[in-house]
């Protein structure tokens, strides 16, 4: 899709961090927003920001989890354009504890959300993607979907299928010969506050889970230093405009982790036991 001025973007989590920038990105594209977020006060700011620069924004709360939400954000987004021409689903959570210290509540929020918010977006907006034969999906994986990350086990196993979905997506586009196309987004560490998800647990989940392991605490530690020092957003929402225009599959932000994805690969395949990458 190499003209986007004038089309219609949807973002999920388009309050802050990586789908802030996006939001910024496209509306230099000259495009309409969508933004949507479970945070009402980081969405308004944003939409706020983003109307003043003169970009028609159309800001709806949205439970990325809950299916009749995004149906309903879908149902927005054509009421208010008429179409929806990229979709990025962006929204994330992350619980960082030992797989033994996790409730079925925090699997069941970090799997909602980063698994079937993705789904979800999936099946409300990909039928008038493809009715329209026009159109690119964005389904923010991580660097968690190609490396297994140790005391993350809900957060890497959630991007582990993004990618995956993704990638099958992309084939099933591909044999049918849709104008539809799909990226997964499988940056490293950002500047965001992922590590700050629990923010949003929900309510009826009791108290989010917290380590009692010393090197869980330490990797936890180690993790969030990476991500402080990160990647500004915008270098990340700056390559995934160039994906989008150049239909390219694989957004891949951080070169660096390659030697670790394509070494995780070659013991697989050469039947050796896994070792902590070398990310952590």
């Amino acid at each position: 899709m190499r003209e986007l001025a004038g089309k219609v973007a949807v973002v999920t989590g388009g309050g802050a961090g990586i789908g802030l920038a996006l939001a910024r990105a496209f509306a230099a594209e000259g495009m309409h927003l969508v933004l949507a977020d479970v945070q009402d006060d980081v969405l308004e700011a944003a939409a706020a920001e983003l109307r003043a620069s003169g970009t028609e924004v159309l800001a709806v709360h949205t439970d990325v989890s809950d299916p009749d939400a995004v149906d309903a954000l879908h149902a927005a987004t054509i009421e208010r354009f008429g179409a929806a021409h990229v979709l990025c689903n962006n929204a994330g959570v992350e619980v960082g504890a030992a797989t033994w210290e996790l409730n079925r509540a925090a699997w069941q929020w970090v799997v909602g959300v980063n698994l079937f918010g993705v789904v979800n977006g999936q099946q409300s907006f990909l039928p008038t993607m493809l009715a329209q034969n026009e159109g690119h999906i964005v389904n923010t994986a991580s660097l968690a979907g190609l490396l297994a990350l140790p005391f993350s086990a809900p957060y890497t196993a959630t991007k582990h299928a993004v990618v995956g979905l993704s990638e099958s997506l992309f084939h099933e586009l591909a044999l049918t010969g849709s104008e539809v196309h799909v990226s997964v987004l499988c940056p490293g560490w950002v500047k965001t506050r992922i590590f700050e998800s629990t923010r949003n647990y929900p309510a009826g989940g009791g108290a989010p889970p917290e380590t009692a392991v010393p090197v869980a605490k330490m990797v936890e530690e180690w993790a969030a230093n990476a991500v402080a020092e990160g990647v500004e957003p915008a270098e990340i929402a700056r390559q995934v405009v160039e994906a989008v225009k150049a239909d390219r599959f694989w957004i891949l932000t951080h070169p660096e982790i390659s030697p670790a994805v394509m070494g995780r690969f070659k013991a697989a395949t050469s039947g050796d036991n896994p070792r902590a990458p070398d990310v952590v």
